[in-house]
């Protein structure tokens, strides 16, 4: 890492032996990670983000765990901005790059934090994505950690691709949809990737179940309902929680405050509550 650049090895004389070198650090650090649970789903604005911070939150406040988030979606950050540290930028340590840390000390990694200012794309092909994802994995000092989330991009692409290959040892992944039949279709997909990987899947998550009216609190299902049922019961995968939708959740997002921590009261929260006790037993069966 050079400024806030990744950058690639000055010895490429051979690029085999540099990659094996990789594999070795990532192994290293990865180590010390107890459990590495990829968060994934089949289409984008399902809430995918939005869920691994608030699962991160849980794990870290609730259950006093060691918690770090990689943000591995490379062109379309947003780890950050939820997490309160949109600015933050990661500095280069004696045992490596320095994640940035977030409320509970929760470790973050994010492209974000290496980006001049938002406006600045990230025009990369697959090769440089799955360096990223390797230096990110093996060269930033993560410590000793209870749960690693990867919060992944959707679809099955080379960010998600590259995660599951270098890390065999995941504990799981978990699928995040929406109760719509577009989203039902895509979230087949995921899950058969996740299959044909011989990765674990942890459970499905249905994000957005049901509207929290702000005036009555009464439930109005705005994408339809059962969806996520439907294609748990089809796919032979658990439906491991429902969570409503409700206003004050997208504005602690926007605020950077994980909603869990703002009104642990909430419908939302409660749901959320039940989503992290099943992915808690999940994992340490």
């Amino acid at each position: 890492m050079e400024g806030n650049r990744l950058t690639e090895s000055k010895d490429i004389s051979n690029p085999f032996e540099q990659k094996a070198k990789q594999q070795e650090l990532i192994k290293e650090k990865m180590a010390n990670v107890k459990h590495k649970i990829a968060i994934i789903s089949g289409k984008g604005g399902v809430g995918k983000t939005l869920v691994t911070v608030n699962l991160a939150a849980a794990l870290a406040k609730g259950r006093k765990g060691k918690v770090g988030i990689l943000d591995a979606d490379l062109t379309g950050p947003c780890v950050p901005k939820m997490m309160g540290l949109k600015g933050h930028k990661m500095e280069l340590g004696a045992s490596g790059i320095m994640p940035a840390r977030g409320s509970e000390d929760i470790a973050v990694v994010s492209m974000d934090f290496l980006l001049p200012d938002d406006e600045a794309p990230v025009i990369w092909r697959g090769p440089l994505k799955m360096g990223a994802i390797r230096q990110f994995l093996g060269e930033v000092a993560w410590g000793d950690l209870d749960y690693l989330l990867i919060d992944l991009p959707p679809g099955t692409g080379d960010e998600s691709l590259s995660v599951l290959q270098l890390l065999p040892e995941l504990s799981g992944v978990i699928i995040i949809t929406i109760p719509s039949e577009v989203s039902q279709a895509v979230v087949k997909k995921a899950v058969t990737f996740a299959r044909q990987m011989k990765v674990p899947i942890l459970g499905i998550v249905e994000n957005m179940s049901g509207l929290v009216c702000p005036h009555c609190g009464e439930v109005i299902n705005v994408f339809s309902k059962g969806g996520g049922a439907k294609v748990s019961k089809e796919m032979g995968v658990e439906l491991i929680g429902s969570i409503p939708m409700d206003p004050k959740v997208a504005l602690d997002s926007d605020n950077g405050v994980p909603f869990i921590y703002s009104h642990p009261d909430s419908p939302a929260a409660e749901a959320f509550k039940v989503v992290v006790e099943r992915i808690e037993g999940q994992v340490k069966k």
